[in-house]
């Protein structure tokens, strides 16, 4: 059975377009990458736990902020590594000067027998969907596509070769 994870996709009507809310992970692996490194705020869950529930937990895990709204399907995506994610919509707004999030202990550098503590997200960011095609990691791009369908919104033109 594959690994299953769930998040949501914020995104908010401004002046730019539709902006989504994306956030970097934190630790050492991810320090010096940004262009296809950002996700949605996700995070794993069994078969105890619904999809939605888990996607409101981890949103708040990951953010500090409450996901209340209600959240749209846009589906579940088989990732590369071959974990399934599935993703909600919802409509919202949140300050990333207020991030807030869990943080997770690993050994580091490795083997060196010391552990450290790392924040699960370092920091989070609004993308206009152009930009977030760019950012977010290949895996779950095409939850964009399905939140500019859900939106009644033309689709993107393909991405070019340097993205």
């Amino acid at each position: 059975m594959p690994k299953r994870s769930a998040g949501i996709l914020m995104f908010k009507q401004t002046d730019r377009g539709t902006e989504v809310l994306l956030v970097h992970p934190g630790g050492p692996f991810w320090r010096n990458r940004d262009s296809g490194a950002w996700s949605i705020p996700k995070g794993e869950y069994d078969e105890a736990e619904a999809a939605e529930s888990a996607a409101r937990r981890e949103f708040r895990e990951e953010t500090g902020a409450e996901a209340a709204a209600k959240l749209q399907p846009l589906g579940t995506l088989r990732q590369p590594g071959g974990k399934l994610v599935t993703a909600f919509a919802m409509e919202g707004d949140f300050d990333t000067d207020a991030l807030q999030t869990n943080s997770f202990e690993m050994e580091w550098p490795p083997r060196s027998g010391r552990t450290q503590s790392f924040p699960e997200v370092d920091r989070a960011g609004w993308f206009t969907i152009q930009e977030a095609r760019k950012a977010i990691l290949p895996g779950q791009a095409p939850f964009l596509a399905e939140l500019l369908k859900l939106l009644g919104r033309p689709p993107l033109p393909p991405a070019s070769p340097r993205g």
